[in-house]
C-alpha cells in the first residue's frame, strides 16, 4: 500500500453521491495525494470538458479520462485518442432512430451533437455534456472525430436499447453504463485501456494502481489494477471483478478508503 503511485476513480454513481455532488471531503484528501506524489485520474462517460468544469480548481493536477477511456487529457495534453470508425457511427445511429425514447448523441472530440431537445431528454443531457450543438441531422457532421455514440434511453438502455445493439458487441465497445444511458465506442476504446496507457507512460504497475467503480463500463479498469474497488452499490459484476469493496457513493467510500491509503492502514480484501 505504500507503494500506490495512481488512483483511478469513476464519477457518478463512485466519487459522486445519488444527487451528482463531489463532497467538500474531497478537497483536502485531493491535496495529500498530490504531496504524496500520487497521481489522480478521474475516469467517466463524461464528456472531457464536462469534467474540467468539475475538477475547475484541480484541473491542471487531474488526468482526465473521458468518454469511457476513449480520450485522455492531462494539462491541455492529449494522451490517448481512440475515435469510433464513421461509417459504425453512422450505422448506430440510425438505428437508435429505430427505438422509442431512445436519443442518440454524437459525442465528438470537439462538442456533442444531438438531433432533439425534448424537455425529458434535456434535462438528462445536459447534466453530463458542457459543449454541444442540436443538429438536424447526425449523419451530416463532417468535421468532428467520434468518440462514441450514446444513446439515452428513457425508457431503460438494458431492456429498450442494448438489443438492438447487442450483435455489434464483437466489433465495438458495447456498454450499458447506467439506467438510462447506452455508450458505443471503438473496440480499444474503454476505461482499462486508457489505465494501460498512463500506466506505461507513467511507469506504473498495476499493483502501484488503486481503482473505483461501480457499473459495466469499470469492468475492464478492474482488471488493469490489484487494488480494485467496487462500491457498496455496485452492479455484480463488478463487485465479482474487484478485489476490495468501497462504502456507497452516498458514505463517500473512495473518500474512506483514500484516506486510509494516506494514513497508512491496511486494507481489507474481500
Amino acid at each position: 500500500m505504500k507503494d500506490i503511485k495512481l488512483v483511478v476513480t469513476d464519477m457518478d454513481g463512485t466519487l459522486l453521491n445519488s444527487k451528482g455532488e463531489l463532497s467538500d471531503l474531497f478537497y483536502p484528501v485531493f491535496a495529500k495525494l498530490k504531496v504524496d506524489g500520487i497521481r489522480f485520474a478521474a475516469a467517466s462517460g463524461r464528456q472531457f470538458f464536462n469534467l474540467e468544469k468539475r475538477f475547475e480548481t484541480l484541473k491542471d493536477d487531474v488526468i482526465f479520462v473521458a468518454e469511457n477511456g476513449s480520450y485522455v487529457m492531462y494539462q491541455n495534453q492529449e494522451l490517448y485518442l481512440q475515435p469510433l470508425e464513421n461509417e459504425i457511427a453512422k450505422t448506430l445511429i440510425q438505428t437508435a432512430r429505430q427505438i422509442p425514447n431512445a436519443y442518440a448523441i454524437f459525442c465528438g472530440k470537439k462538442k456533442a451533437y444531438v438531433e432533439s431537445d425534448k424537455p425529458e431528454f434535456w434535462a438528462q443531457f445536459t447534466k453530463y455534456f458542457e459543449r454541444f450543438e442540436r443538429v438536424d441531422d447526425l449523419l451530416e457532421i463532417t468535421d468532428d472525430e467520434c468518440l462514441k455514440i450514446s444513446i439515452c434511453d428513457l425508457e431503460g438502455s438494458a431492456t429498450n436499447s442494448y438489443p438492438h445493439f447487442k450483435v455489434w458487441e464483437e466489433q465495438i465497445q458495447v456498454k450499458v453504463s447506467a439506467g438510462i444511458w447506452l455508450d458505443m465506442s471503438h473496440k480499444l476504446a474503454n476505461k482499462g485501456k486508457a489505465l494501460a496507457v498512463l500506466q506505461q507512460k507513467y511507469g506504473i504497475s498495476p499493483e502501484q494502481t488503486m481503482v473505483f467503480g461501480d457499473y459495466l463500463n469499470d469492468l475492464e479498469m478492474m482488471g488493469q489494477a490489484y487494488y480494485s474497488y467496487a462500491m457498496e452499490n455496485a452492479h455484480a459484476d463488478i463487485k465479482k471483478a474487484a478485489r476490495f469493496k468501497a462504502k456507497s457513493n452516498d458514505e463517500n467510500g473512495v473518500i474512506e478508503v483514500l484516506n486510509e491509503l494516506l494514513s497508512g492502514m491496511d486494507l481489507k480484501q474481500g
